[in-house]
């Protein structure tokens, strides 16, 4: 009986609204690409369907208002439309429909699946927008996740729950990082959201980055770069309302979401048809308001957990564009991918000195914390001197910090270097970083002996 109360969630939500899904209007006409529709008082995101007069229903969302009209965004092209075509509201609530049939599937932005195999059973069914877990109902970030990436798990590890931005420009190895993660992940679930993807890249995600051993525990919501921007924000939503219903079966889940950049340019579109003023860049006051309300949905709760990773376009390798800096302020650590690395084949191009994760104190024991430190410090006094040793103008033996980051730069990338076949666990990473850590602190005694072997007699004493 609860399942069928679940499944007929939508309708009673409906009754219970008093707003009847028969409700009807007429278009009154276009503008851009917006759906005018006169006498219809549907409440925004209700979804509505236009019959025109050549018998194509087109599939239309409620964007917002404007005097005496209510404005639709179709979901698909607006060609054919024409005013006085017939316009029903579907439902006023958008949900949908979700089951552990889910695993293994892609599926569109209106929750169908696109693989060609048969329709997956729905045992509930889950609103695409709702609240984040209050403030003190969620349990504390103390248990690590391991994503099975060397350079994260050993610098920058992640918790159960936590919610992190993967910042990188284009070309610099994004889909094949989130690919490994999906394949290595120590998490239970794990749900893809691809958005605005290039329809080549999709096929060649799930084939070559997310593999079959990948699929077989995750679920992939895909809507291309092509599709109207109403889709490209719904695949958003679904893929987080899937990660819920997930997470509220015990799971610890991870969600990946390729890209915020391209979800805000999609809101960014529907907020300007709408009539929003522009703001920076042009980007609409809606954009960011909606970024933290479906961030904060993510978490660790008493049921289970969403460890979010959301990749962030930055044009121009500029971490201070307006998306980049407001998702910095709601996340719980970035992961920067850097076009430099890149550059030189060194992958994954992870930037640990520009990466950093919030909770890592509170998920690893203070001898891997110190570990980390070390290795940071010794890249860090690379970073200084970099120039300087490329163009010959140091010289081994002057200063032993120095000289411990010549030594130690090649070790520190070895480790941190991984082939995207290799798979790797947390204990692997801990006890490669300590490893690491421990030949770092050797070398430096070394050094610091040779140094003060090198000063001349009674240097340094008190005169």
């Amino acid at each position: 009986m609860d399942v069928e109360t679940n499944i007929f969630a939508h309708q009673i939500e409906a009754v219970e609204q008093g707003i009847s899904e028969r409700l009807t209007g007429q278009v009154a006409g276009t503008s851009g690409l917006t759906v005018e529709v006169g006498d219809f008082s549907a409440p925004i995101g209700a979804l509505c369907t236009v019959r025109n007069r050549s018998g194509r229903d087109i599939s239309a969302q409620v964007v917002g208002f404007r005097a005496n009209q209510t404005l639709l965004m179709p979901l698909g092209e607006t060609a054919g439309v024409s005013r006085g075509d017939t316009v029903v509201c579907e439902s006023s609530r958008q949900t949908v429909g979700v089951g552990t049939g889910m695993l293994g599937r892609v599926i569109d932005g209106l929750g169908g699946p696109i693989d060609g195999r048969e329709p997956f059973h729905v045992e509930q069914y889950y609103p695409l927008m709702r609240q984040a877990p209050a403030a003190l109902s969620r349990r504390r970030i103390d248990q690590w996740l391991g994503t099975g990436i060397r350079a994260i798990d050993a610098m920058a590890t992640v918790g159960t729950g936590q919610r992190l931005g993967i910042f990188a420009g284009t070309g610099v190895g994004k889909s094949i990082l989130m690919g490994m993660i999906s394949r290595y992940t120590s998490a239970d679930v794990i749900v893809v959201a691809l958005v605005g993807e290039r329809g080549r890249e999709v096929g060649d995600f799930l084939a070559r980055d997310l593999g079959p051993e990948g699929l077989e525990r995750s679920v992939v919501v895909v809507s291309t770069s092509d599709e109207s921007p109403v889709l490209r924000i719904r695949a958003c939503l679904l893929a987080t309302a899937v990660a819920e219903f997930f997470r509220d079966q015990g799971n610890d889940v991870l969600l990946l979401m390729d890209s915020l950049t391209r979800l805000a340019m999609a809101q960014r579109q529907i907020g300007l048809a709408a009539g929003e003023p522009p703001t920076t860049k042009g980007y609409t006051p809606s954009v960011f308001a909606m970024l933290p309300q479906l961030l904060e949905r993510s978490g660790r709760t008493a049921a289970g957990s969403i460890t979010g990773f959301y990749t962030v376009l930055v044009e121009g390798d500029d971490i201070t564009e307006p998306i980049a800096d407001a998702t910095r302020g709601v996340l719980d650590g970035h992961v920067w991918l850097s076009r430099e690395l890149a550059n030189r084949a060194h992958y994954p191009a992870i930037s640990v000195l520009d990466s950093i994760s919030r909770v890592m104190p509170d998920v690893v024991d203070a001898e891997h914390m110190a570990a980390a430190q070390t290795v940071k410090r010794v890249l860090a006094t690379w970073q200084e001197i970099e120039d300087l040793v490329n163009i010959g103008a140091y010289a081994v033996g002057t200063n032993p910090v120095f000289d411990l980051a010549v030594y130690g730069k090649p070790l520190i990338d070895e480790f941190l270097q991984q082939a995207i076949r290799e798979g790797t666990n947390m204990a692997q990473a801990r006890a490669g970083l300590l490893t690491l850590a421990e030949d770092l602190e050797h070398r430096s005694g070394q050094l610091q002996e040779e140094s003060k072997m090198r000063q001349p007699a009674g240097m340094g004493q008190a005169r």
